[in-house]
């Protein structure tokens, strides 16, 4: 069965030039040129992916982000930015999308991004199912971290977390005041073919870090300048 993808894009020309080109490779596209259309589409289908333009009529692709995450929705999204557009590019991970292109782009370098993502989604998904409801609860300080369910609980309250915040904790709290460089976060949580930069590494984590440091310290994650991150936790910390 082919993968489906909602393009929600308003400029006539790059959304006929998206859905001929996913077309091509044996997806099946539904294009939407309006903000709020492009929500309810969103809300009313499962789709395995979706395509955001920030600039959209009625709703912007920021809102319709911040909209499908509170409301539970998982479907993996790449947004398009502007070129040179970084503040873009960071409020767009920090709302949960999951890769972006910057305009212009070329079709290979779409298809590249579009390709990564999906299989990074089926890996994830497989992972899921394979672990089962078998998986152990990893405690670290304050935290009760349940893999199974992409749950983190701190101070018997639930923390929300989006998928890759969660993949990033998980892969750090399993190695406890031990030193993970951007690199291994980018191939392990990313996958070693994703095309984006350190600076989405930098974001999830600043995004985790602020949710896990806000009524706790017992657990924190430490910068290590130049090299990468470390979690630590009072049993870890110096005296």
């Amino acid at each position: 069965m082919p993968y489906t993808i909602l393009v929600i894009e308003d400029e006539p020309t790059l959304a006929r030039l998206l859905s001929y080109n996913l077309s091509q490779e044996g997806y099946e596209t539904k294009v939407v040129d309006h903000g709020s259309d492009g929500l309810q589409a969103a809300l009313a289908q499962s789709f395995d992916l979706i395509i955001l333009d920030i600039m959209l009529p009625g709703m912007n692709g920021f809102e319709i982000l911040s909209r499908l995450r509170q409301k539970g929705n998982k479907t993996p999204v790449i947004i398009l930015t502007a070129r040179n557009a970084e503040e873009e590019v960071v409020q767009g991970l920090k709302y949960g999308a999951d890769d972006y292109i910057t305009k212009p782009f070329g079709v290979a370098e779409l298809l590249a991004r579009v390709s990564a993502v999906l299989r990074r989604t089926s890996a994830d998904e497989a992972a899921f199912h394979t672990a089962g409801s078998s998986d152990k609860v990893i405690a670290a300080g304050d935290l009760l971290i349940y893999p199974e369910k992409y749950e983190v609980v701190l101070n018997g309250e639930s923390i929300p977390l989006r998928p890759k915040e969660f993949e990033v904790l998980l892969y750090l709290v399993q190695r406890p005041g031990i030193v993970v460089t951007r690199d291994d976060l980018m191939n392990i949580v990313w996958g070693f073919d994703y095309i984006g930069g350190q600076r989405t590494v930098d974001v999830h984590v600043s995004s985790l870090r602020k949710k896990l440091e806000m009524n706790q310290q017992s657990v924190q994650i430490e910068s290590i300048r130049g090299v990468g991150y470390k979690l630590v936790t009072s049993t870890h910390k110096k005296v």
